[in-house]
């Protein structure tokens, strides 16, 4: 890769002040972690007001590192922007939730990630992801009238209390009564469908579960589990992995889908694949903890 004049690696760097864990002291604090690893921060991209670098334009600057420190929708939206680049990306933890972050590099800080670079040389990595006609998921797709917790989450993020209690109801009324979708392979779960199903990348497969709710006391818990992304902590069925996942709404109504946390115009039946990611991922995460990388090679 091409080097700045005193040939220390370069790097240009996304961040998202709006992502929840990363507004403008967190990014400012972080910049001088690059200069002690031994990099050189060339320039900062402020999204979604400063769009999203391109290959070409990294080409461009020399960059060999795209750092990203923000959460999944950004990181969703800047990764997927530099597919077919020849550099490397270095997912960092600057939202909520940071699921792609802590599938590279565990639950750690942003500097101790970069640290690691220093410490121990990290392996690029090409993970399993989600393929989609609306492009691809790197950490999860959300199916289902559940999505409408989304907006019980940004109103929490905003937070505007009035709009988190309106957004409360009808999250709960709609989960309760929305369209539910259910799993066209055979055995795959309940025939009547569910509040939402998840499908998540693995090496193996698509770990694809249902989540539903027996009442309206259920419905607010598994909301709350929602609104945070830790849908394990939901009632649900295990509806196991599959190369290839398909979701329909048995009513025909156009389902909710929420993939990488952000809302998706979903249609009656959607399809999933396993796939693989198209540009380099920067991984810090000891082998023995993970077998999220393993499997790229098979998914090409």
């Amino acid at each position: 890769m091409a080097r700045s004049h005193d040939n220390s690696p370069t790097v240009w760097l996304v961040c998202n002040a709006a992502s929840g864990g990363n507004d403008k002291d967190a990014v400012e604090a972080l910049k001088p972690t690059f200069a002690g690893a031994g990099f050189v921060l060339a320039r900062t991209t402020v999204f979604p007001s400063e769009a999203a670098p391109t290959p070409s334009q990294l080409d461009e600057g020399h960059v060999d590192l795209l750092a990203i420190f923000a959460g999944d929708g950004t990181m969703h939206a800047a990764v997927t922007a530099v597919f077919g680049w020849a550099g490397a990306v270095l997912p960092l933890p600057g939202g909520t939730m940071n699921m792609l972050s802590k599938r590279l590099h565990g639950d750690v800080t942003a500097a101790e990630i970069i640290a690691r670079l220093v410490r121990t040389p990290a392996r690029r990595v090409r993970p399993t992801v989600i393929r989609t006609r609306h492009g691809v998921g790197l950490t999860g797709v959300l199916a289902g009238p559940g999505a409408i917790w989304n907006e019980v989450r940004e109103a929490m993020r905003a937070a505007n209390i009035l709009d988190f209690v309106a957004t409360t109801r009808e999250a709960i009324q709609h989960s309760a009564n929305g369209p539910k979708v259910l799993c066209e392979q055979v055995d795959c779960g309940r025939r009547e469908g569910y509040a939402a199903i998840t499908v998540t990348p693995h090496e193996d497969g698509l770990e694809t579960n249902g989540y539903y709710a027996e009442s309206l006391g259920d419905y607010a818990g598994q909301g709350i589990a929602l609104i945070n992304r830790d849908f394990r902590n939901g009632p649900h069925d295990e509806l196991g992995r599959h190369r290839q996942v398909r979701l329909i709404c048995p009513e025909g109504e156009p389902m909710g889908l929420l993939i990488d946390g952000e809302p998706f115009d979903g249609r009656a039946r959607e399809v999933f694949e396993l796939a693989t990611c198209g540009v380099d991922l920067m991984m810090t995460k000891g082998s023995d903890e993970s077998d999220a990388m393993k499997g790229g090679a098979d998914a090409r």
